[in-house]
């Protein structure tokens, strides 16, 4: 039986187990709610090492204390990253304690909505350091270490949004954009080093921030509306597909955008 009503319950999602996965040193930003929670969730799961970065202290200490039983219990690494000098510190400390990473999830993002005429220089800047200057900046770092250890695999998270044109989103979707050219030029550039670099692209995934601030009765609908499945994109979907371009599995993936959207083509 599956939940082919809008308001029917999910059915749970058992994650396929990707042995290679275990004690893998992952790296996850803005690990500490919405889906980067269950991607430290999932990769925990299959028994990697996990650190992850958030500004959200207090829900990413207590998702570290809820996954204490895992083979490795999550580590939570408080940072800013739109703080350049923070963000080198903190990859600096993670390079110091596990000796490399072999995995870089960039899930951290901000979707809040603006107005044309409400934007200065100031947010401008503000919302280019929040949804993409980190990205790069992450994959960096994270690319020193993988380089000398000959392998790594990047994930970047874009987002369906620019695809629909929506509302109140031109800067976001403008850094969302920028997330596939920037993971396709990283591609090319370490493909023969080994290292895979693809864009994960949620649609519109049922979270507590979106369930809270935007996914109305009404929103829902008109969302299921558009897709082409009748049911609502989990974190645990987001997830399930970020397992998999992280495994051995996909090991011919790279420079590839990969959609979890339900096919959700707008209405």
């Amino acid at each position: 039986m599956h939940d082919s009503t809008p308001d029917s319950t999910p059915a749970a999602l058992v994650y396929a187990t990707y042995p290679d996965l275990r004690d893998k040193r992952v790296v996850i930003t803005g690990g500490g709610t919405g889906i980067g929670s269950e991607l430290v969730t999932a990769f925990a799961g299959q028994g990697a090492q996990v650190w992850f970065l958030d500004i959200a202290k207090e829900a990413s200490t207590a998702l570290a204390d809820a996954l204490a039983g895992s083979a490795h219990k999550p580590r939570f690494l408080p940072c800013d990253l739109t703080d350049l000098d923070a963000l080198a510190a903190t990859f600096a400390a993670i390079e110091a304690e596990a000796g490399g990473i072999d995995i870089l999830l960039n899930n951290a993002a901000n979707d809040d909505r603006h107005g044309i005429d409400d934007v200065t220089p100031d947010y401008w800047e503000s919302r280019m350091a929040v949804n993409l200057r980190h990205t790069y900046f992450c994959s960096q770092a994270a690319v020193a270490m993988m380089r000398r250890q000959g392998s790594g695999v990047i994930l970047n998270f874009g987002s369906i949004s620019w695809y629909l044109a929506s509302n109140q989103l031109s800067l976001y979707m403008m850094a969302k954009a920028a997330i596939e050219a920037m993971s396709r030029g990283l591609a090319r550039d370490l493909g023969a080093e080994n290292i895979r670099v693809n864009t994960v692209i949620p649609g519109a995934v049922r979270t507590p921030r979106q369930q809270a601030l935007w996914h109305t009765p009404e929103e829902e609908a008109r969302i299921l509306a558009g897709q082409c499945l009748p049911q609502r994109v989990e974190m645990q979907d987001v997830a399930a597909l970020s397992l998999f371009l992280a495994s051995n599995n996909a090991r011919r993936c790279s420079g590839r955008e990969y959609f979890v959207d339900a096919g959700w083509y707008g209405a």
